[in-house]
Order: structure tokens, then sequence, then C-alpha cells
């Protein structure tokens, strides 16, 4: 078995990101918040931790109010740059990068954003940013964390709220108006099998009955103009969901793919929520908040309302395609670990204004894979038989 170490390690990425954070720290250095302003100066004005874990725009408000947030303004290469700068951002525990010129942006589409749950430089905060992800005070230590995500043992299911539309309907994109390969998605280790479009987001399926629905991050690489390709594992929910359509008779499933959700969706997308939990209601349990929602363009599916892209579409039983390799934490790319993936195919994609990709880019330790890991097994260690969830099971959503 071969490898090869991923880009992000030499020194010209080193030299990148010096560059392109140069300006944006120097900018902030010059700005130290007086907090006995009054409440009109809006730049000194605390966002609600609260609402910031419920809304990834708001998310990256209260980042940008921590000076954890860098704003990159000079064009970047979806092509292992931005990789290469979101890796080394991990390695160093530097601030969040949010690439605002992304090199082949088309109709708007898109800005990225990386490190949504690596670690801060701070001592005092070095989970910090994890801690945003979840409505916590920045100083918050991993068991105040950890607390966190035993709260939802304590509180009944919470149902999300239906709204008519969202900021996720501002635009929207059908058939032939779709291309993925023209779309600036990253390629982001160098020996990835192509471009991994889905790092961050989460995957929403459900049951043909409708009385489950599932939430899980896993990868998907671009295929084609209009398919994605990506790694399901079996056992997981989402397999678990694909079998019960297959029992039915069914050779593809509705599937939707939200990109820039609330940041405790993520999260939770990642958690071992039990089998038939649909994750909106442990969201709503743990926020003591419905979650709002709005349906698909083409099903009954829900998906947050305030997410910064939705793809839309089905998950094929029959059609696949190559998929892979894909970096991994072990900053390492197998040659062979090309396997055959299940085609998404996507019919429509709905976007907010401006909208944001975030993305995932494994390597060394410690990034947002390995936060959310260490959380989930954290979870499973402590949890046996949750009350109103009944027995615990691993999430799909664990591979990304």
């Amino acid at each position: 078995m071969t490898s090869r170490i991923t880009l992000y390690r030499s020194s010209t990425a080193a030299g990148r990101l010096r560059k392109v954070y140069q300006r944006p720290f120097a900018a902030a250095q010059h700005f130290k918040c007086n907090y006995s302003h009054s409440s009109a100066d809006k730049r000194c004005q605390e966002p609600d931790a609260i609402e910031a874990q419920l809304d990834f725009r708001k998310f990256l408000d209260i980042l940008r109010y921590d000076n954890d947030l860098a704003e990159i303004n000079d064009e970047v290469d979806p092509h292992l740059e931005v990789g290469a700068i979101v890796r080394r951002v991990s390695e160093v525990n530097d601030k969040a990068p949010l690439f605002n010129n992304v090199k082949g942006t088309r109709n708007g589409l898109w800005r990225m954003f990386g490190n949504a749950a690596s670690l801060r430089q701070d001592e005092v905060e070095r989970f910090g940013r994890v801690a945003r992800n979840l409505g916590l005070p920045p100083k918050s230590s991993w068991k105040e964390i950890s607390d966190r995500f035993m709260s939802w043992k304590k509180a009944a299911p919470l149902p999300p709220k239906v709204l008519q539309t969202g900021p996720c309907k501002q635009n929207k994109m059908f058939g032939d108006e779709i291309n993925l390969e023209d779309l600036p998605a990253p390629y982001l280790h160098e020996g990835d099998g192509g471009k991994y479009l889905q790092t961050y987001g989460i995957h929403v399926l459900q049951t043909p009955d409708k009385s489950w629905t599932n939430w899980s991050i896993f990868r998907g690489m671009v295929h084609d103009q209009k398919h994605l390709v990506c790694l399901v594992g079996s056992g997981q929910h989402n397999s678990i969901i694909r079998d019960k359509w297959i029992e039915n008779g069914s050779n593809e499933m509705p599937w939707a793919l939200a990109l820039g959700v609330p940041p405790i969706a993520s999260i939770v997308a990642s958690m071992p929520v039990p089998e038939g939990v649909s994750e909106s209601e442990y969201i709503g349990a743990v926020t003591g908040k419905p979650l709002d929602m709005v349906k698909c363009e083409l099903s009954d599916l829900l998906v947050p309302a305030n997410s910064e892209v939705v793809l839309e579409g089905t998950m094929s039983f029959t059609k696949k395609g190559p998929e892979g390799p894909f970096g991994d934490y072990l900053a390492l790319v197998f040659d062979n670990e090309q396997k055959m993936g299940p085609l998404f195919q996507v019919e429509a994609i709905t976007y907010r204004d401006n909208p944001i990709l975030p993305i995932s880019c494994p390597g060394n330790i410690v990034d947002e894979s390995v936060s959310a890991s260490i959380c989930s097994i954290q979870e499973r260690r402590t949890i046996l038989t949750p009350p109103q969830f009944g027995a615990a099971h691993h999430s799909s959503a664990s591979s990304s």
C-alpha cells in the first residue's frame, strides 16, 4: 500500500498562508474593541451565542467578534490552494479562514469557509471555536463542552418549525442550468480522486413512511455535470434507510444535501443519535428551541431554512461510480483507496445570496473531523440508554 503526503506540508503553502493572512491580521491588530462603548458601535456588540449555534452567518459574526475569523479577499484557487491554507490553519491553530474571492465562482457560487471546529492558539480559549458551535462561551472547558453534548438526556424531543420559505430559497437553479463541473468545488489534497464539493454539509434522507429523517455527514465527489459520487458505509443510518426503500421495490430515493447549516446541526449530524431519532428533534431538545426548516423544491424533505446552499435530487441504488481516494486524518492519501460508490443526481440547487461553502480538509490533528469524533466517542462512553430516545446507536455521520 502506497501513500502520498498531502500538499499542505510544502513551504509554498506556508508562505501563501502568511501572504493571504497578512492584511486581515494586520487590520485586526489595529482594531481593539472598547467594551465600555455604547451599543451604537455594532462592531463591539457581542452576537447572541445561542442564536449563533442556530445560524451559520451569525456563527461567523461571533467568530469575527472573537477576533477568530480571517476574511481573505485575495483570489484563492480551489485547486489545492484552499486546502493547503485550511490544513495549515489547523496545524498552527490560527483564525478560521473565510475566502471571499474564490477563483472560478459562477452565479455567485460560492465563497468558502474552513476550520469550523479547529482549536485556537490562546490556551484560555483553546476550545473556543468548538464552544461557539454549541452556544457556549469561548472560555468553556472541554468538560463543559462534553456536558453540553450530554444535556439532551434531560430534555424531550422538540420537532422543528416548518416555514413557508427561508434564506436558502433566495436563488434557484434547475435541470440544464446545473453543471457541477463548472462550480469551484475544491480539490483539497494532492492525490485525491477528484473535487470534493461535499465535506462538511449534511445529507438528508428519509424512510419511505416518513417516520424517520436522518442527517449525516459523508464525503461527496463531483462525478460529472449532474452527479456526485459519495462514500456510503454499510450498517450506517443512511444505508439502513436505503435498504428500507429497496425492500419497497425502489431503485432510488429522494435526497438533499444542505451546506452551510446551523453549526449545531453539523455537530449533531456527526453524533451517535439513536436509530429512528431525527436529528432536527435532537437539536430542539438540546437548544430548547425548534429549528426553522423549509420543504425542498422537489420532495417533501425538510432542510434548515437558513442553509447557505441546498442540493436536491435522488440517491441511486443501481448507478455507481469511482469514489476516492481522499486524504485522511493521518495526512495521507492511499492510492488504492478508490471504491465504487452510489451516484447522487442533482436536479435542483437553491442558495442564499452570496453563499458560503463550508469545507473540511482532514489531515494531522486537530480539525473539525477530529473534534466531532472525540465528542462522539465521549458520548458513546457515557450513554447506554438515553431517556426519550431509546438505545444509543452509532450515527451514520462519522465519516467525512
